[in-house]
């Protein structure tokens, strides 16, 4: 099988290609499957992989180290404690230096200026496991999710964005117009996603037949959509701000009310870890918490096809 992403960095959904993304996501269904089945795919025999957390998390790490283990390879947790990087050590040294000791290197930071320096220097794979401006990987896995639940063709489908314009919106948006949905992000005018991105995202869109807008409005953004999206409102490193961003974002709650406006067969999902009361009522969170679960799940069957197609 050709493989236009072996030995590539997977730093956007912008960077990848209309079939690049299908590719990743028939992949990840496909070893999703094997997995299930109890059939072996240990295609990274040998391999070895770099996780670097300059932010914490659950789901990120233990998807990417199990998921590794499960492709016959091993995962490396390395944290600003363990890395010279923590004390002030250029990342284009560091870039260089593991590149001679690892196959692939998966980051989560806070700047993604970050991960484009270490992609640069590095002569290895660079996964970006999270920024403060992406999360490819967990928009890579929302689509595998939504292909689950409302089939495989997702060209037309309708897509509603409401919260923060933060990094999962700006994935969103690249994301949705890959594969030819109509997303509408409902975000305060003072968060908006991020311009260049979005506008990007447009163009993109009129490739696949789909389209990417934004409005002020909840319900305008939620009516018939088949799919219902949001995130935390107070993403980490913006503790400070949490009580002041309750108040900006209270109209965008995801609640049995905005949730009438949409299809009656409409799902709705959450990357995690879901604030109740908040960004999402605990009522609707029960109603999806099956689909919910479902994309946590797919974090490893997305990540692991894209460690097997980078790194194989």
């Amino acid at each position: 099988m050709y493989n236009p992403l072996k030995g590539r960095d997977l730093l956007s959904i912008h960077e990848l290609s209309v079939e690049e993304v299908e590719l990743i996501l028939d992949l990840a269904a496909k070893l999703k499957s094997m997995q299930k089945s109890g059939i072996p795919h240990r295609w990274l025999e040998g391999k070895t992989l770099g996780m670097i957390f300059e932010k914490s998390s659950t789901r990120t790490r233990v998807s990417f180290e199990v998921g590794m283990s499960q492709l016959g390879g091993s995962a490396l947790f390395l944290s600003n404690r363990d890395l010279q990087l923590g004390r002030g050590e250029p990342i284009k040294d560091t870039a260089r230096v593991l590149s001679r000791y690892l196959d692939g290197i998966m980051i989560r930071t806070f700047g993604h200026d970050r991960i484009e320096e270490f992609a640069e220097y590095a002569e290895i794979p660079i996964i970006n496991g999270l920024t403060d401006l992406l999360h490819p990987c967990q928009v890579l896995t929302d689509l595998l999710t939504i292909r689950e639940h409302k089939g495989k063709d997702l060209r037309g489908l309708r897509m509603a964005y409401v919260g923060d314009g933060n990094n999962m919106a700006n994935s969103y948006c690249s994301g949705a117009a890959k594969v030819g949905i109509y997303l509408t992000l409902a975000t305060p005018a003072t968060h908006k996603p991020d311009q260049k991105i979005f506008d990007y995202a447009v163009e993109d869109s009129i490739a696949t037949g789909g389209s990417v807008k934004w409005t002020e409005d909840p319900i305008e953004a939620v009516k018939n959509a088949d799919v219902v999206v949001t995130d935390t409102w107070a993403s980490m490193g913006q503790e400070s701000e949490h009580d002041e961003r309750k108040k900006i974002f209270a109209p965008y709650q995801i609640n049995s009310e905005l949730m009438e406006h949409a299809s009656p067969r409409a799902i709705v999902m959450h990357c995690l870890p879901a604030y109740r009361g908040e960004e999402i009522t605990e009522e609707v969170f029960e109603q999806n918490a099956d689909v919910i679960f479902d994309e946590a799940e797919n974090r490893l069957h997305t990540q692991k096809a894209i460690l097997a197609l980078t790194m194989g």
